[in-house]
């Protein structure tokens, strides 16, 4: 599963079979404040939302961004992991 930055629509998608997993996102005062996660439903349950929520702490870190959680999905998997909660806020 491979996660692309959609930069017009300020989104990470993660496509999964056609279906599009995504991280909307808000820049402001340089930061990235990661506002929204949504998995389609018949996806849900499955493990897909903490894979989209960590391949996009992949990319936006490869891609040089700080990133502030503010959805709560998000904030849980970024507190999940040591590796997470250093670099998400």
């Amino acid at each position: 599963m491979e996660i692309t930055h959609d930069e017009t629509n300020q989104r990470y998608v993660l496509d999964i079979d056609g279906e599009k997993a995504l991280v909307d996102y808000n820049i402001r005062n340089g930061k990235m404040y990661l506002v929204h996660s949504e998995v389609p439903r018949q996806l849900r349950n499955k493990g897909i939302g903490k894979i989209l929520v960590e391949k996009t702490f992949e990319k936006l870190t490869e891609e040089g961004h700080k990133a502030v959680a503010v959805c709560p999905f998000i904030k849980i998997v970024a507190r999940r992991s040591a590796k997470w909660s250093a670099i998400i806020g």
